[in-house]
């Protein structure tokens, strides 16, 4: 601890409940990646520390101020430094997210570090704490259920989740289904052939593909039955062996088609089961199967649920303020 007496009482009590600490960033960190083009990052550090003094000169910062705080200051730094060792990109995002795990004591490196799929040019990983449990989950059960608003990355992370199993020969084929429910309109009531039909409503399963899989191979992945994307409906009467199956937007499944869906799990599979228990498309007073499938299937082994919420969302930060609203103004009725 450094520290420098003022010339007044004030200024000598000040400084004595002052540190002083100078961190070294190690050649093997590019200064310009870490700090930010324009020294942005540096930027983003001042303003989430404002009570600090922080300099930078050629590869130490010193941050001068109070000690919890600076002790704060050094934990980030320091899951920052292992976070860009790792490959991990350092940008504002990643510094909200640092600092606020390690307010709540928790590393950082370790959560944002896990890379499950490295494709086209970038690492699809968890970005928060319960993205990172959802992901265990998957990794360490046959069935996993991942129930949270949108913008959590429910169905996004399962399928890098499918395409890294995919890669790893874990699986020989990916199943993706969506249940034909939305807004009370019905297959047979759309324009166009049978797969113009389907298409609104897998739509959103092949964007996600689309950012993980070159997209040049996927009509031949569909061809060849490696990557399969149907309606909920097309699941009935089969046994899906060797597969990695996501069921997409489970709270529009009733009771019934739940079960269907659960009993269509064969040998060498796994499944996981996103969806929105506030988002239910259903008519009338239909029940929702994922409202229905925790009560009825709490205590069976090597099958979990996570719940994601608002502190999830990894969306644009006013859709996270948009649900927590939501949820005050629901509890509120």
């Amino acid at each position: 601890m450094n520290t420098e007496p003022g010339d007044s009482a004030a200024s000598e009590q000040a400084a004595a409940a002052s540190d002083t600490v100078r961190l070294v960033i190690p050649d093997s960190i590019d200064l310009v990646e870490f700090f930010g083009p324009g020294e942005s990052n540096l930027r983003k550090l001042e303003r989430t520390f404002p009570d600090l003094d922080i300099h930078v000169r050629a590869n130490q910062v010193q941050a001068v101020g109070d000690p919890a705080r600076i002790e704060a200051f050094v934990s980030v730094i320091g899951e920052l430094k292992k976070l860009h060792a790792s490959g991990h990109r350092i940008n504002e995002e990643t510094i909200d997210r640092v600092t606020s795990f390690s307010s709540e004591g928790t590393a950082a490196s370790a959560v944002l570090g896990t890379n499950i799929l490295s494709t086209r040019g970038k690492s699809i990983r968890p970005k928060t704490m319960g993205q990172h449990d959802y992901v265990k989950a998957i990794r360490h059960h046959t069935i996993t259920f991942g129930i949270g608003p949108a913008g959590t990355g429910k169905t996004y992370l399962a399928m890098a989740m499918a395409v890294n199993a995919l890669q790893h020969k874990e699986v020989s084929r990916i199943i993706l289904t969506r249940p034909a429910v939305e807004a009370g309109e019905s297959l047979g009531y759309l324009p166009g052939t049978l797969n113009d039909k389907i298409d609104p409503y897998v739509r959103p399963l092949y964007d996600a593909l689309h950012d993980m899989v070159d997209p040049e191979s996927i009509p031949l992945l569909i061809e060849t039955g490696t990557i399969e994307v149907a309606p909920l409906a097309y699941m009935r009467g089969r046994t899906l062996n060797d597969a990695f199956i996501i069921l997409d937007e489970a709270q529009n499944t009733t009771g019934e088609q739940m079960k269907m869906f659960l009993t269509r799990l064969g040998f060498g599979s796994r499944m996981v089961v996103t969806g929105d228990v506030s988002q239910i498309d259903l008519p009338g007073k239909t029940r929702s199967g994922l409202k229905m499938v925790r009560d009825i299937l709490t205590g069976i082994e090597d099958l979990e649920f996570c719940e994601l919420g608002s502190k999830d969302v990894v969306r644009h930060s006013l859709v996270t303020k948009i649900v927590d609203a939501y949820d005050l103004w629901g509890s509120a009725k």
